[in-house]
């Protein structure tokens, strides 16, 4: 997953109104309800069908630490999927999206200005059809760079030209290295 993917998917995990299982047994017991048998859990953590059955039954309760991460990951990315399916789609219809970021912005502008990229640190709330791209860029399995894109033309309307009423001769932006990127929708 890139920075933009894994921004996403803490913004979602924000969104909970209920925490996912806390217990080994819980946790794995979810997964099967989600992945229908053991043999899919045991795919998806990299562990054998009769590991998963353990855990389940109670028969091993402390995983290593790098598999207790995975099933935690697993069930953390299927939970109440509802809830965030409602979230993003208020986001994309009315509320926007908040990038909190500090990355080297880079842009095209015209000549006798500097274009030379550097660190900001910037908070934006971008509009709710920035949010929609995302999303759909997101879903359809853009790469990062493409979802940076959509981000960095966000930022270029809203931030450096102010919806029009400055920095109408810069042209393109792109965000280069990201220090760290927070979403908020």
């Amino acid at each position: 997953m890139g920075e933009i993917e894994d921004a996403i998917e803490r913004a979602d995990r924000e969104s909970f109104t209920r925490e996912p299982p806390k217990t080994l047994q819980g946790r794995i017991n979810f997964l099967m309800k989600q992945l229908k048998s053991a043999k899919a859990v045991a795919t998806e953590l990299g562990v054998t069908a009769d590991s998963v059955n353990r855990y389940r039954r109670g028969a091993r309760k402390n995983p290593p630490k790098d598999i207790a991460d995975k099933i935690d990951a697993a069930v953390r990315s299927r939970w109440q999927p509802q809830v965030r399916k409602r979230r993003r789609k208020q986001a994309a219809a009315t509320t926007g999206i908040t990038v909190e970021t500090r990355a080297r912005f880079g842009y095209t502008a015209p000549i006798g200005t500097t274009d030379d990229g550097r660190f900001r640190r910037l908070t934006v709330h971008l509009p709710p059809a920035y949010a929609q791209r995302l999303f759909d860029a997101r879903d359809t399995g853009a790469s990062d760079q493409e979802m940076r894109g959509i981000i960095a033309e966000g930022f270029k309307e809203v931030y450096f030209q102010d919806g029009g009423s400055r920095a109408m001769g810069l042209s393109d932006v792109a965000i280069n290295d990201i220090d760290y990127m927070d979403l908020d929708f």
